[in-house]
């Protein structure tokens, strides 16, 4: 999604709206997008999707439209970190505005303030980590993403539970072991 807000497209700059905001972007729009970027990739390639499905009807649509590209939803993974932990985590990111590059400024600060270690870009703050808006986030989970685990739970795919509340290096091994691949960062 990112990506096509990013290549300023029709459907990623309708998504940009809502994102700015801290809301949730419309189930359809999601679909739309997703249905477009899997008609250019091989349907034998394995796919990743990072925070979505994010409610019931987006889970039941990604079912429909990945069965239209025939494939199927084989595993879910579930990150698990409290509350406190994910504020300080997405109010602290930072990017770059040149290359891209992610920061934290708890975890892993740039090595000047304000500036890229990579590049000496500009860092900014995305609108959707300000404390408030990630405050609003965790609301709108808890009331609309979080039952998607009683979903998956009984969902033909199996359902692994990764604690997030570990350096990031031990957190891709656990998400490679929940996913029973090469266990090499």
């Amino acid at each position: 999604m990112r990506e096509a807000c990013r290549d300023g497209t029709d459907l990623g700059l309708e998504a940009q709206g809502f994102m700015d905001k801290g809301d949730l972007v419309p189930d359809l729009l999601i679909l739309d997008l997703i249905r477009d970027h899997l008609s250019t990739m091989d349907s034998e390639t394995s796919i990743v999707f990072d925070g979505f499905p994010r409610t019931i009807a987006q889970a039941e649509g990604l079912d429909g439209v990945l069965l239209d590209v025939t494939r199927g939803v084989n595993e879910v993974v579930v990150f698990e970190a409290p509350e406190d932990e994910l504020i300080k985590r997405l109010s602290g990111r930072r990017s770059c505005t040149d290359c891209g590059a992610v920061f934290n400024l708890h975890f892993d600060p740039p090595t000047s303030e304000g500036e890229c270690g990579r590049c000496a870009g500009p860092l900014v703050q995305r609108s959707d980590d300000q404390p408030d808006t990630v405050k609003n986030r965790l609301r709108v989970y808890e009331s609309q993403t979080a039952p998607l685990i009683e979903h998956y739970s009984s969902h033909p795919a199996s359902l692994k539970r990764v604690s997030a509340v570990q350096p990031v290096n031990d957190v891709q091994l656990a998400f490679r072991a929940a996913l029973g691949i090469g266990l090499t960062v």
